[in-house]
């Protein structure tokens, strides 16, 4: 249990704490639910080798530059560049790049909950044994039952997100602290089942093969703009989660130790997502281009039609639900702390206006696969808006002020004190997230 500082603000009990609850806001779905069908429809290898090299050139110096300025004020996104940018003789406008970031935290968690009301739903169908020996036409009549049906996806997504402020209003310590601490190694264990399994029963080598042995002459401006926006989107950048998380981190620690290990297991993830799916996908001669509703239209398939297969879709489904579940505790934990550092609400009545809030948005995606489903702009439907305009474009605004800010604002001195005391190495982070940084989010927006 930690002791609030002076001023109130709460900080983890260890580093170990701050690493797991870290890795819950950048490890979920954009690991999981999205690593795998990106990279099937980006040539495989040779967009997980140009997703890698983004993850180290852009990914870890922005992490670092956006847990910097938690670190330094111990504040939400809102009043910590403002606090900063006064320290530094900068505009207090710099204080809308946090409220972007709020703003796209509440739109993500919105649709977020509409996919972990599916991988409820999922796991129920598993757990009740409806895709044993289910044909593919059976598999396929069960994601239809779900989506042609509003009130059902209502059911679902209501559910999912009464789980998620019923963990959150409880507290850092007794919730969020609590839940990653249990969830997230459940995660990792499920994973390295699933693999195995998947290992034992499916095409482990040509999945290996197509994951890490790139086409290089696939490689073209497309698959390089995917892998960063992915390299943002599965990492949490841009949205100030990973500033809120770094501003519980005690103020005489450094930011250096923590960030390696989050980066590895958020990478380490998705490549482990990969080989537990895409061995059942060639096994069992599945499209790797299925895109979004690869999880759930083609994956129980291959359940059904394995020895213990029931099992193995419950253990997958369980993940998945993990995955979102962990995702959206931490992407609420950054609104509902300024709400609540800010005396507009107490935790708990904070925590359930966002759950309001991001619930009735949530409510247009989900209708989006029914009601509204003809209504398109461009043959996107509106989940596809609202989920490609966060990941695609809010993200990476917030990401650029963050890097601006620590980059070009901050002191380097201040920078110093939070991320490592090697002059080498902070001078060359300082590089890539003054110059390269910027420049590759620039690429992205244009």
């Amino acid at each position: 249990m930690t002791t609030p500082s002076p001023s109130g603000h709460k900080h983890w009990s260890n580093r170990l704490a701050f690493i797991i609850a870290t890795t819950g806001a950048a490890v979920g779905l954009g690991n999981i639910w999205r690593f795998p069908y990106i990279t099937g429809q980006n040539g495989g290898g040779a967009f997980v080798v140009v997703y890698v090299i983004c993850v180290l050139l852009v990914g870890i110096p922005l992490v670092l530059a956006e847990m910097a300025i938690g670190h330094s004020a111990q504040k939400n996104p809102l009043d910590a560049l403002r606090t900063l940018a006064k320290k530094h003789n900068a505009s207090e406008h710099w204080r809308w790049v946090g409220l972007l970031g709020l703003i796209t935290l509440t739109v993500i968690l919105s649709f977020y909950s509409v996919i972990g009301g599916f991988s409820l739903y999922y796991l129920f169908k598993a757990l009740s044994g409806t895709f044993n020996h289910a044909s593919a036409s059976t598999v396929a009549l069960v994601w239809q039952q779900l989506v042609t049906h509003p009130w059902q996806m209502l059911f679902w997504h209501s559910l999912f997100m009464l789980m998620t402020m019923g963990v959150i209003s409880a507290g850092v310590i007794n919730g969020l602290e609590r839940a990653t601490k249990i969830m997230m190694p459940a995660l990792y264990i499920i994973l390295f089942v699933l693999v195995a399994c998947a290992a034992k029963i499916g095409d482990f080598h040509r999945a290996f093969l197509y994951l890490f042995h790139p086409n290089w002459h696939l490689i073209n401006a497309h698959i390089v703009i995917s892998a960063l926006g992915h390299a943002f989107f599965t990492l949490a950048l841009g949205a100030g989660a990973l500033l809120t998380y770094a501003s519980y981190s005690k103020p005489n620690s450094t930011l250096l130790g923590s960030v390696i290990p989050v980066v590895i297991l958020d990478v380490l993830v998705a490549f482990l997502s990969g080989l537990a799916i895409f061995p059942l996908v060639f096994a069992f001669h599945l499209p790797v281009t299925s895109g979004p509703g690869l999880m759930y239209q083609a994956l129980p398939i291959a359940f059904a039609h394995i020895h213990g297969g029931q099992w193995l879709g419950v253990l997958f489904f369980l993940l998945l639900l993990f995955a979102a579940w962990t995702s959206s505790i931490n992407l609420a934990e950054p609104i509902i702390a300024t709400l609540s550092q800010r005396a507009y609400a107490s935790r708990r009545s904070s925590a359930w206006l966002i759950g309001f809030v991001a619930w009735a948005l949530g409510i247009a995606s989900l209708l989006s696969f029914n009601i509204l489903a003809h209504v398109q702009w461009h043959h996107h439907t509106v989940f596809d808006l609202i989920s490609s305009t966060s990941t695609d474009y809010l993200l990476p605004l917030g990401g650029l002020g963050f890097a601006v800010f620590a980059g070009w604002v901050m002191s380097p001195a201040t920078l110093k004190a939070s991320i490592c005391k090697s002059s080498v190495v902070f001078y060359s982070w300082l590089w890539l997230t003054r110059i390269v940084a910027p420049l590759a989010i620039l690429l992205i927006l244009l």
